[in-house]
């Protein structure tokens, strides 16, 4: 049986203000193929952007059990997963986390493939690091910005650690 080849997941999350406006970018890169991807938000935090931006990377890769490799620069979506932080968020039932809707939305994509982490210095002259900064950037600075509904509902007080909405 034929290896599949590695997908490099280039990702960067940016907020101006945290909360405030914020977007992401991702950068997908399979041999000769690649795709960018990015989006901006009227409010949102920074971590969520991250987290976001790999997201969604994974949500375009339409091929199950593909090899990832993932770069970015937040050691919060870096260290959930090489420190074993999200393992213990799941065995907690998702209490005290940050971000949970993301998170549930993440492990399912993260266990359909084969993926690793890695961290890189970010705002370093990394090439495919640099680009996604700037999409992330370009994302918010676009005008067309939607509405981050899960920071909205955990700002309200209505996000539930298992993602669902509380009733007020």
């Amino acid at each position: 049986m034929e290896q599949k080849p590695v997908i490099y997941l280039y990702t960067d999350g940016a907020a101006s203000g945290n909360p405030g406006p914020g977007g992401y970018g991702a950068v997908l890169v399979c041999g000769d193929a690649r795709k960018e991807l990015s989006e901006g938000f009227s409010r949102t935090t920074n971590n969520r952007m991250e987290l976001l931006a790999v997201i969604k990377g994974l949500e375009a890769i339409r091929w199950h059990n593909a090899r990832v490799e993932v770069w970015s620069d937040s050691t919060y979506v870096v260290h959930a997963i090489t420190e074993g932080w999200l393992d213990k968020w799941i065995l907690k039932g998702w209490k005290k986390v940050k971000n949970p809707d993301l998170w549930q939305r993440f492990v399912p994509l993260y266990r359909a493939h084969e993926v690793s982490f890695h961290w890189i210095k970010g705002h370093a002259g990394h090439p495919e690091n640099e680009r996604c900064d700037h999409l992330a950037v370009e994302a918010y600075r676009s005008g067309v910005l939607g509405e981050d509904t899960g920071y909205e509902e955990q700002q309200a007080g209505g996000a539930q650690p298992d993602g669902t909405l509380q009733l007020i």
